[in-house]
């Protein structure tokens, strides 16, 4: 089975007809829904609104746009002076979307809708620019072909089709399941990639409760109709953790499936993620307090935080913990005296407590054994 192929097919079908069977039950905010043509809303076939995690003054990168719903949404949130990124494979979709564009624009006011024409697990590669390279170049021998594929090589390199590091946001809605198994890999690197630091992923997506057996997964209809290339709901997120991102969480959970195939459960699902791990492990004698619900907890560094308690944390991790989704459960604790040396901390998942000591008067952390005290006499041991 080709994967690209069937669902290229399907959803070039999906721009001229509605199908019903690719439709979850999504409910908007309809203040947003007023300026969309109605040729948009009405092609809906997505698992949710990933739009409500968009905030004002941010960059927005939509994953397998469609028809831009979601991407007309997020044009009106953001405001004027901020982009929103378009991305889609199907050609028909791109000039559907880039038709409706005129519509929005002239009811809002503005334009800051950026159409890319690409695929999502390969956000270096701009189709548009490869078109205007085979527009002008016939391809009809094997050097040919090697030339196209240095051509394509330097744009991704020189001209990418979305940049490292320039994304505030990643808003994506039921079209990561549809990318080939082969290729899931790349996509979470992608996406990884063109995230700022400190920027987050919104995914809504089908995910299953067990793995899709491979004769499910070798059914074109299930693979196009959203089923049988969902991920596991746990290896979705080993994905995402394996990638480099942190503080995940499930934020929306169907407790009803969508659809049962052979016994397994496929449900709508959105996940949040954030990319704000590159930086130094530094020693400045802070301290964080977990404060509820759990007794401990451990982060996705390996450390374990227990309630009530003072626990020695590297400046990163601290920073981190300032910061959604921790902030909520964490108090703060600043050193009186600041460390301005460079020191580094162990960042190896050590569980170190910090006492109050070392952040009231900038003492050096106190050790639990050491000269002078009862284990120099055997009575410790």
């Amino acid at each position: 089975m080709s994967v690209l192929k069937e669902v290229k097919e399907r959803y070039a079908s999906g721009a001229k007809a509605f199908e019903p069977t690719l439709c979850c039950s999504v409910d908007y905010d309809r203040q947003y829904l007023e300026i969309i043509p109605k040729e948009v809303i009405e092609r809906d076939y997505w698992c949710w609104d990933p739009s409500k995690y968009v905030r004002e003054w941010e960059t927005v990168l939509d994953l397998g746009s469609g028809w831009g719903k979601i991407c007309f949404i997020a044009a009106q949130i953001v405001g004027p002076k901020w982009k929103v990124i378009w991305v889609d494979m199907t050609d028909d979709m791109l000039a559907l979307a880039r038709k409706s564009k005129k519509q929005v624009v002239e009811k809002l006011g503005y334009d800051n809708i950026d159409f890319r024409h690409g695929y999502i697990q390969d956000l270096k590669t701009d189709l548009d620019r490869v078109a205007g390279y085979l527009e002008k170049n016939n391809i009809s021998s094997a050097t040919d072909y090697k030339k196209l594929n240095e051509e394509i090589e330097r744009l991704k390199r020189e001209l990418p089709l979305i940049e490292d590091n320039s994304v505030d946001v990643i808003v994506s809605n039921c079209v990561l399941n549809l990318v080939s198994d082969d290729k899931k890999h790349e996509l979470f690197k992608e996406m990884f990639r063109v995230l700022k630091v400190g920027g987050r992923i919104a995914v809504s997506d089908i995910i299953s409760d067990e793995v899709s057996p491979e004769h499910l997964k070798n059914n074109p209809h299930l693979w196009s109709g959203c089923l049988t290339g969902a991920l596991q709901e746990k290896e979705f997120l080993t994905w995402l953790e394996n990638t480099g991102f942190y503080g995940i969480s499930i934020d929306k959970y169907d407790e009803k499936p969508w659809h049962v195939v052979e016994g397994i459960e496929f449900r709508s699902a959105t996940v949040l993620a954030y990319k704000w791990k590159q930086w130094e492990c530094l020693e400045k004698n802070q301290a964080i307090i977990y404060k509820w619900p759990w007794k401990s907890v451990q982060d996705d560094d390996g450390h374990t935080l227990y309630r009530g308690d003072r626990m020695a944390v590297c400046e990163k991790t601290y920073n981190l913990m300032t910061k959604a989704p921790y902030g909520d459960s964490i108090i703060w604790v600043e050193p009186l005296q600041q460390v301005t040396e460079k020191l580094w901390f162990d960042c190896s998942g050590v569980k170190v407590f910090r006492s109050a000591k070392e952040t009231k008067k900038g003492v050096q952390r106190e050790n639990t054994y050491g000269a002078g005290d009862d284990c120099d006499s055997g009575g410790c041991c």
